[in-house]
């Protein structure tokens, strides 16, 4: 192999003698122009960054201006203004500009409108006088207006962004149809952050119905706004839960029991059932007491078995009692129930009332009714009636 090498190199010089300087110098030339060609064919890709450079700059811009203009004039962090700048597009700050200073003309504070903006920023780029402004009117012209609205539209930024014929006016009028007068159209918008007005003609048309009275309804409206919104689906399955419990929907207690279901969850559900197995309930026993007091289940486990504690171990009574009475279980532990039950107790022990008196009766009556029966007149054989009534002092 190396003989053959040198013989081929050997087979080249002449040829390099004969051309002498000139074939090195084209050599030369030659390679030169290799360099160029390698060179110019990077340049494209060169020129194509040269190219596209103003456009990513031009996107940074507009993106450094979208983040600084929501951080001055929408009061947002840096940290959220970066993040709703993905979500609008906007090259100069006219509209939004507009958008602003019609909220704040409407009562909008600095807070509302930061919150309002993070939660909805496309309300930046809505027209004025088209979209915004006749829903902002109709507002003012029901009672809604300054905090008030502010506070609703924030939580449910619907009340600016769907149509306000094809939406809000015929919500509007099937709450009227319900509430009667405007200041209680107002005020359920205001109780209800998240309302989803859109369920709501569904699930009043559904209690209608039933047979549901219109006072009926408008105590569900008024009071357990959220629960007329619910999810139709969820709300028909605990209308249906209610019926199977024996409540008519004519009823008020109606209202109340469909509240009570639809507030506590599944598993919130059968958590409290076993709490109540604990305290010696049996499901008939739930049952009773839920027909005739569904409040019973708003209370925490603690404050339910407290309350059975004083009524069971304390005072004596079966747990069916209570199930029976279950109104009893509404009374303050701390202020009522235990300070009534101690002064009972001190009278049994001393003889001066022969028999447990009925719970309902010992907590339902007045404080006059109750000092008048129970402590007044035993006062001067037991001194320390007053104090244990007061909470001063326990027997229990």
């Amino acid at each position: 192999m190396f003989v053959f090498c040198s013989k081929r190199l050997q087979s080249l010089v002449p040829i390099c003698k004969i051309v002498g300087d000139s074939e090195i110098g084209l050599c030369v030339i030659q390679s030169s122009q290799l360099s160029q060609k390698s060179f110019s064919s990077s340049t494209p890709s060169s020129l194509a960054a040269e190219k596209y450079e103003p456009q990513e700059q031009k996107q940074e811009q507009d993106h450094s201006f979208k983040v600084s203009y929501l951080i001055k004039s929408c009061g947002l962090t840096p940290k959220v203004a970066a993040s709703v700048s993905q979500r609008i597009n906007f090259e100069t700050p006219e509209r939004p500009d507009l958008v602003l200073g019609l909220l704040r003309d409407h009562g909008f504070t600095d807070t509302y409108i930061s919150k309002l903006v993070k939660a909805c920023p496309s309300l930046l780029l809505a027209n004025v006088e088209k979209t915004l402004l006749p829903k902002l009117d109709f507002y003012r012209s029901i009672g809604l207006s300054g905090a008030d609205l502010a506070r609703v539209v924030v939580w449910n930024s619907c009340l600016l962004t769907r149509s306000l014929e094809k939406f809000i006016i015929p919500c509007y009028d099937i709450l009227k149809s319900v509430l009667i007068h405007d200041e209680k159209v107002a005020k359920f918008f205001v109780r209800s952050s998240r309302i989803v007005l859109d369920r709501f003609a569904s699930n009043i048309s559904m209690l209608r119905a039933l047979g549901m009275s219109e006072s009926s309804i408008s105590v569900l409206v008024t009071c357990h706004p959220n629960v007329a919104c619910l999810k139709t689906s969820k709300f028909e399955k605990d209308v249906e839960k209610v019926i199977s419990m024996g409540f008519n929907p004519s009823k008020m207690i109606f209202i109340i029991a469909l509240h009570m279901i639809s507030s506590v969850g599944e598993s919130s559900w059968a958590h409290k059932m076993e709490i109540y197995k604990k305290c010696g309930w049996m499901e008939d026993d739930f049952m009773s007491a839920f027909r005739k007091d569904p409040c019973f289940m708003g209370l925490s486990k603690k404050n339910f078995m407290g309350k059975m504690d004083v009524f069971v171990n304390k005072m004596g009574l079966q747990p069916a009692d209570v199930a029976r009475v279950p109104i009893i279980l509404r009374y303050n532990l701390e202020k009522r129930i235990i300070p009534r039950c101690s002064v009972i107790k001190v009278l049994l022990s001393k003889g001066l009332v022969k028999e447990t008196p009925a719970m309902s009766t010992v907590l339902i009556q007045s404080d006059k009714a109750f000092l008048n029966r129970f402590v007044t007149k035993y006062q001067e054989t037991v001194p320390l009636l007053l104090d244990i009534f007061h909470g001063k002092s326990s027997s229990l």
